[in-house]
């Protein structure tokens, strides 16, 4: 019996973790621009420039 309270004690402070988590996520604008994310993959990124491949880096210290 003396578990189950220790159990209960422990998901009280989980769960009151979680919750200080989220109200400081919301008090720092984490959750302000709900639109912008949505859209994203609609725009065009341009593309970088793809990495240098082993043998170029190789050859470009000779």
């Amino acid at each position: 019996m003396s578990a189950l309270f220790v159990l209960i004690g422990i998901s009280i402070f989980v769960a009151a973790a979680f919750l200080a988590a989220f109200l400081w996520s919301v008090n720092n604008g984490q959750f302000e621009d709900d639109y912008t994310p949505s859209v994203r993959m609609l725009f065009d990124d341009e593309l970088k420039a793809a990495a240098p491949t082993s043998t170029e880096h190789i050859n470009k210290t000779k």
